[in-house]
């Protein structure tokens, strides 16, 4: 009897996971919460199955301005973000912001679906044909490619632990079509996901390096201290601040970096560049790199005065890359910081008064001359009187996320606009590419919960602009305010040769303010900074999307704001 019931009764179903899920299962393992994309083939039912699982899918209408948006996410969290893309033309489209983020030292994953290897790699021609890990390869930290879903897991596990570790950067995940779709047991799938443990391991820097550093800080008569994007990113505010006070030496915040101690410190040098780059003797770079940025540590700007340089920086091989650097510090930036404030004890001899009182005097005389331009009303409104009132804004609201992009927009805002909070200032970065505003300023609003000014200018603004229908959709409190002033740096070029506009003219008197209406938002015309005033609080006391057409004086302008040097000029003469 027994053995017929044995016989009889039916078997246990074996349970049974996918490619989808799995892919889900690791992500959620390992606290990934957001995803940015553009849904397609192959990877819209992944989209779809992801969002229903509890991950917050965030659809763009361009890849590059969601992989804008995962790069910023990476600096903001310190862990990787996420960028989901269709094959080929949208892997592409997300390689820009992949190579940017890399640039940058962004943790981020750009994962793309892709057409299958064997007929890729006999090139018969499947839907969006192309060896998209090739093509990666060389724009990025690291590179992978999941054929088999048992190793779902180990690809996801590495991908994250190269985006964030030593010096963070931008890595490629490529899965295949097929992927998706194949089928195991479910308790195998299970075990093979890998939750990443100390993806970022601290790195201690030698002792030996230390005394060095400080041993050469102790020389200096004209010390100077400049904090990059990557001190920022450290998320060491408290004990950078202390080495700063500790050492009383004046300290140049790059872009980025502005607000990781306030503007309004009474060592910030910033509003005193030009002077401290040129005379200091002594320069301790934290989290900085001397591209050119910092005019590759040399040349005009940085005067005759003999220099030796300290540098503190995750990555060994950025030591002498322009000048020689006398105190090498290797090691991630919160323990070579501690490690410093610690050696330095309890009685370290602050940095010459007579310095510190000369950068002080040089900054307030620079200040007081621009204060008077700041507080212009005209009609149409020019760069500074249009950011006097957005300064004002800022320093009222130091909690919100400033977003930046352009030619002087982008120039301008950053020397006039005072920062008081770290990582409330997000912009161009390294490469100074255009079109990173919509991207950040949406992962700004997500990552962080703070309500977000995105400034403009009318040029960058056209790279990125459809986002603003992802803002509403979304309903996402930014405010956009786009300096118009109807062209690339000028809106007053002219062609003399033909009846077609200049290269670098836009439509006159273009109503960017109607294209956020079109989607739901608001939109205002602004003509005085005395509207524009009015009408950036109104939209960051209600946090609704908000564009705001700011009418900038056409003639308002230089050829390539700042950094007219690096575009050249013809020597020849017109006939």
């Amino acid at each position: 009897m027994a053995e017929a019931a044995l016989k009889t009764a039916p078997e246990k179903e074996e349970e049974l996971t996918d490619g989808f899920n799995l892919i889900i299962d690791a992500m959620k393992l390992n606290g990934i919460q957001t995803i940015y994309g553009v849904p397609g083939i192959p990877i819209t039912d992944f989209g779809r199955m992801a969002q229903a699982a509890g991950i917050r899918v965030l659809s763009f209408r361009h890849e590059q301005n969601a992989g804008y948006a995962a790069a910023i996410a990476g600096f903001l969290t310190r862990r990787p973000g996420i960028c989901l893309t269709v094959s080929a033309p949208g892997f592409l489209n997300g390689l820009t912001a992949l190579a940017h983020a890399t640039t940058n030292c962004f943790p981020m994953i750009l994962i793309s679906g892709s057409s299958e290897r064997e007929i890729v790699d006999l090139q018969q021609g499947d839907y969006e044909e192309m060896d998209q890990l090739a093509v990666a390869k060389t724009m990025c930290k690291a590179a992978y490619r999941v054929l088999h879903a048992q190793d779902i897991g180990i690809g996801l596990a590495r991908a994250i632990r190269a985006a964030v570790s030593g010096r963070p950067g931008g890595v490629y995940l490529d899965l295949p079509a097929k992927l998706f779709g194949q089928v195991m047991d479910a308790t195998a799938g299970k075990k093979s996901l890998v939750k990443v443990i100390d993806a970022a391991p601290a790195q201690l820097p030698s002792p030996a390096s230390i005394a060095r550093a400080l041993d050469v800080l102790k020389s200096a008569r004209k010390p100077l201290i400049i904090l990059g994007k990557g001190a920022a990113y450290a998320q060491a505010d408290d004990a950078i601040k202390a080495l700063v006070e500790k050492s009383g030496v004046p300290f140049l915040p790059m872009s980025m970096a502005k607000g990781l101690l306030p503007d309004t410190h009474p060592q910030c040098a910033g509003a005193a560049r030009s002077t401290v780059l040129k005379d200091s003797d002594v320069v301790m770079m934290i989290g900085a790199r001397l591209n050119w940025l910092l005019s590759h540590g040399k040349g005009r700007a940085w005067g005759d005065a003999p220099k030796k340089f300290i540098q503190i920086d995750i990555e060994p091989r950025e030591m002498d890359s322009n000048v020689e650097i006398a105190a090498p510090v290797v090691g991630d930036i919160g323990s070579c910081v501690a490690a410093l404030l610690d050696a330095m004890g309890g009685n370290w001899t602050k940095a010459p008064s007579d310095w510190m009182g000369a950068v002080t005097a040089k900054r307030e005389e620079n200040v007081a001359k621009m204060a008077p331009r700041l507080m212009n009303n005209n009609n149409p409104m020019d760069y500074h009187g249009a950011l006097g009132v957005l300064r004002t804004i800022i320093k009222e609201r130091p909690d919100a996320v400033l977003v930046n992009e352009g030619a002087n927009t982008l120039d301008l805002t950053r020397g006039v606009i005072d920062m008081y909070k770290p990582r409330k200032r997000l912009d161009v970065g390294t490469w100074g590419v255009m079109g990173v505003g919509m991207g950040q300023a949406i992962a700004a609003a997500v990552e962080t919960g703070s309500k977000v000014l995105a400034i403009e200018g009318d040029s960058a603004f056209g790279f990125c602009g459809m986002e603003v229908e992802t803002i509403c959709r979304y309903n996402l409190p930014v405010c956009i305010v786009v300096f118009n002033n109807d062209g690339i740096y000028r809106g007053t070029d002219t062609n003399k040769a033909g009846s077609d506009p200049a290269t670098t003219a836009f439509v006159k008197g273009a109503r960017y303010d109607k294209m956020m209406e079109a989607f739901g938002g608001t939109g205002v015309n602004a003509t005085t900074p005395d509207e524009l005033k009015r009408a950036v609080n109104a939209a960051m006391d209600s946090g609704k999307p908000t564009l705001i057409n700011a009418v900038i004086d056409p003639a308002a302008g230089s050829e390539s704001g700042r950094i007219g040097n690096l575009n050249p000029q013809s020597r020849l003469k017109k006939k």
